[in-house]
């Protein structure tokens, strides 16, 4: 393990963990509703979208795990995640606005992904920096990652039979 991670191996293992469980869940969720979520237009992106932002996290703390490297390349990791899931998101969810049926749920949506991409980008930032506060920024950028992903397996399991 490289210094900056030192004490973080079970943060690291224990996202890994849920992540994996989480993903797999939303893959039953999605194959449960799987014919009327195709035939939603935006349902299917926005499975996609919550899949990417699991597993943004199962990526940042498998990242975290890889014995000895070094600060700037796990800057370069977790930051790059953030990043490619940012603009995925954002992507999704400017295709989404076209979709008056979809708009209803966008602002939650969007408040969702930021705040569980941002940190990852902030945390990576940090690192590439050289600041030892850069990991507490992967915390709520997990937390957030979470929620976002459990909101829309929610839509995509319960509210979508409404």
């Amino acid at each position: 393990m490289t210094a900056i991670v030192a004490g973080w191996e079970n943060f690291f293992v224990a996202e890994v963990g849920a992540a994996a469980a989480l993903s797999g869940l939303l893959f039953v969720a999605v194959s449960i509703n799987l014919t009327r979520i195709l035939a939603i237009q935006h349902l299917p992106a926005r499975a996609a979208e919550s899949l990417v932002i699991l597993l943004s996290v199962l990526a940042v703390a498998t990242f975290g795990l890889v014995p000895g490297q070094s600060r700037g390349a796990l800057g370069a990791e977790v930051g790059g995640t953030g990043l490619l899931v940012w603009l995925l998101s954002v992507r999704t969810q400017l295709r989404a606005y076209r979709d008056v049926e979809a708009r209803r749920w966008l602002p939650t949506r969007v408040l969702a992904t930021q705040a569980a991409c941002i940190p990852f980008v902030v945390a990576g930032g940090l690192l590439l920096a050289g600041r030892d506060s850069a990991l507490y920024w992967i915390v709520p950028g997990t937390v957030a990652s979470f929620g976002a992903g459990v909101l829309n397996a929610w839509v995509l399991l319960v509210e979508i039979q409404r």
